[in-house]
């Protein structure tokens, strides 16, 4: 799964973006295949998995529940959905 964040520049959304494409990568580590980040203007905030979008503004911003949609779209691995931070961090083999 590829997950796009389009933000807005002159809005000031830059961080905001990229502590949500750090929090992602860390989730999901490689059952994914990565989160991208695409400028934009006009107050722009919105989250695409595979070109379906998951979240826009202005609806209210939460992390979590985007991770959540996240994960539910994720292919369950020998019956088991996969645990990213964990396995990026090195706590299971």
């Amino acid at each position: 799964m590829q997950i796009e964040i389009e933000y807005c520049v002159p809005c000031g959304y830059l961080p905001r973006a990229t502590a949500a494409q750090t929090r992602l990568l860390e989730e999901f580590g490689n059952a994914i295949a990565g989160v991208t980040l695409k400028t934009g203007r006009k107050g722009v905030f919105t989250f695409r998995a595979d070109g379906e979008e998951i979240y826009a503004k202005p609806a209210e911003f939460d992390i979590e529940d985007i991770v959540t949609t996240v994960r539910g779209r994720l292919p369950e691995r020998d019956g088991v959905q996969p645990e990213g931070r964990d396995l990026l961090m090195g706590k299971r083999h």
